[in-house]
C-alpha cells in the first residue's frame, strides 16, 4: 500500500503554529514581491478568494473581512516541511518527498495493519510535534493514494482526515466520484480533449482502450490508467531522480538594460548550483528565460528561453553562471522591459560518477572550492558570492507583510516568560 500525506493549507498552517490566535481566521499568503495569492486557508477560500488572486485587486475584500495577509516566508516553510518529513520517515523507510507539503510513503508488509488507526497515529504525532495538520490517504497505487487523500480532505467529518481505499468497491466508487480534471496527471489540454469525448470521470477514463490512451496521452497516460486500475506502475522517486531544478523570480521593477539582468541570471545559476551540490548531482544542460510583464499591455511584449547543452556535467556555481550568461545573450533583446527571468538546470548525473569528455572537462579545482563556499555560507549565512553578484541584493523582493523566521533565525526565536 501507498500513502499520500498532505499538509493542510501548509503555508497558512505554518503561520498559525506561531500565531495560534489566527486559528479560524482567514489567511492569505502572497507570492514573491507580494503579488498574488499562492496559499489560502479554508476560511479565505470560503470568502471567494481564488488562487492567484492579485493582492491589489482584493485589497478592499481583505480589509472588509479582516483577512490576515502574509508575505511568503519560504525559509520558515522549508524548515517546517523538513520537520514534518523527518517525522514521516520514522513510519516508513520508503518515502518520496513529492513537494514542500506532500510525501508518498510505501508500506510493505503492512497487510494486517489497521491502516486507519496507523494514519491517525501519524496525524497525531505530526500535529503534536510540529503543529501542522495533515491528511492521509492509503491506496494500492500512488495515483489512487492521491485520490484517497482527496476524499479524506473533502469529507473530514466522516473520515477524520484519514481514508483507506482498501477494497475494489471503494476503488470503483472513488473513480466514479472523481472528475477527470481532478485526476493526478491529467492536465488542462488532456481534460479538454477528454471532455469533448464525454469522458467526465476517472471511471470513464479507465474504460478507454489502451491503444487510444497511448496514442493520445502517450505512455505516461497509459501508466496512469494502470495506476487507476489498481496496478502499481509508478515507483517512489528519490531526490536524485528530480528531472530539473529551477530558480526563477519576478523582479520588483522592470529591467531594460542587460547589466541588471546579467546580475540576476548569474545569481539564479549560482543558487541552482547550491541545490545541485546538496543532492550530489551534476547538470548537463541549462535553460535561461526572460519575459516582459504580461499585465502591462501598454508596453511591448516579448519572451524567450534558450537551452544549451553543457560541454561537461558540473555543479560549480562559477561554471554554471558562465554558461547561463552565454544563454542570456541569446535571450536578451533591446527595447523591452523584463519583469521575470529564471535559470533551469536539467539532465542530472551523480557527482560520484563523473563523466569525462575527450576535449573538455570541468575544472577539478572548483570541487573543493565549492565545498568550502557551501560550508562558509552554512556557518555564516549567504556571505560568499561571485563578484558578478550585487552584494546588496537578496532576491530584491518586496515583503511588506513578512512574519518572523521563528525556527530559522535566532533573532526571531520565541521568548517564553515564566
Amino acid at each position: 500500500m501507498y500513502a499520500l500525506v498532505d499538509c493542510n493549507n501548509f503555508y497558512a498552517s505554518c503561520e498559525r503554529v506561531f500565531r495560534p490566535e489566527l486559528n479560524g481566521k482567514p489567511i492569505v499568503v502572497l507570492s514573491n514581491n507580494d503579488g498574488c495569492a499562492i496559499a489560502r486557508s479554508n476560511e479565505a477560500k470560503a470568502l471567494g478568494i481564488p488562487m492567484g488572486a492579485p493582492a491589489f485587486q482584493f485589497k478592499e475584500l481583505f480589509e472588509k473581512h479582516k483577512v490576515e495577509v502574509f508575505s511568503a516566508n519560504f525559509p520558515l516553510y522549508g524548515d517546517m516541511s523538513h520537520r514534518v518529513m523527518s517525522i514521516l520517515e520514522t513510519y516508513s523507510p520508503e518515502i518520496e518527498v513529492y513537494s514542500i507539503d506532500e510525501a508518498f510513503l510505501r508500506f510493505s508488509g503492512f497487510d494486517h495493519y489497521d491502516l486507519i488507526a496507523y494514519g491517525q497515529e501519524i496525524r497525531k504525532k505530526v500535529f503534536q510535534w510540529t503543529g501542522i495538520p495533515i491528511t492521509v490517504g492509503f491506496a494500492p497505487t500512488k495515483a489512487l493514494a492521491k485520490m484517497a487523500n482527496r476524499i479524506a480532505k473533502k469529507y473530514p467529518e466522516r473520515t477524520q482526515n484519514v481514508y483507506a481505499m482498501d477494497s475494489e468497491e471503494k476503488r470503483i466508487k472513488a473513480l466514479k466520484w472523481t472528475a477527470i480534471g481532478d485526476v493526478w496527471g491529467i492536465g488542462r489540454q488532456h481534460q479538454q480533449r477528454l471532455d469533448k469525448m464525454g469522458i467526465k470521470t476517472a471511471f470513464d477514463f479507465v474504460q478507454l482502450g489502451d491503444d487510444w490512451v497511448k496514442k493520445h496521452l502517450s505512455i505516461v497516460g497509459l501508466r496512469l490508467k494502470r495506476e487507476l486500475q489498481g496496478t502499481a506502475v509508478l515507483q517512489l522517486e528519490s531526490p536524485e531522480d528530480r528531472k530539473a531544478i529551477a530558480v526563477t523570480r519576478s523582479f520588483d521593477t522592470n529591467y531594460s538594460e542587460l547589466a541588471p539582468l546579467k546580475e540576476r541570471v548569474s545569481t539564479f545559476a549560482f543558487a541552482c548550483s547550491e541545490k545541485l551540490r546538496k543532492q550530489h548531482s551534476n547538470s548537463s544542460s541549462l535553460t535561461v528565460f526572460a519575459y516582459t510583464n504580461g499585465h502591462r499591455r501598454d508596453l511591448p511584449q516579448y519572451g524567450k528561453k534558450f537551452r544549451i547543452r553543457l560541454p561537461f556535467p558540473t555543479n560549480s556555481g562559477m561554471e554554471l553562471s558562465k554558461f547561463a550568461l552565454k544563454a542570456l545573450e541569446q535571450v536578451y533583446r533591446e527595447g523591452y522591459a523584463f519583469k521575470k527571468a529564471g535559470v533551469i538546470v536539467e539532465d542530472f548525473t551523480p557527482d560520484s560518477q563523473p563523466q569525462l569528455g575527450c576535449f573538455s572537462n570541468r575544472d577539478q579545482r572548483q570541487i573543493p572550492l565549492m565545498q568550502a563556499v557551501d560550508k562558509l555560507n552554512f556557518l555564516y549565512g549567504k556571505k560568499v558570492r561571485l563578484a558578478s553578484h550585487d552584494p546588496g541584493k537578496v532576491w530584491k523582493m518586496r515583503q511588506e507583510k513578512l512574519s518572523p523566521s521563528y525556527s530559522t533565525d535566532l533573532r526571531d526565536i520565541i521568548t517564553i516568560h515564566l
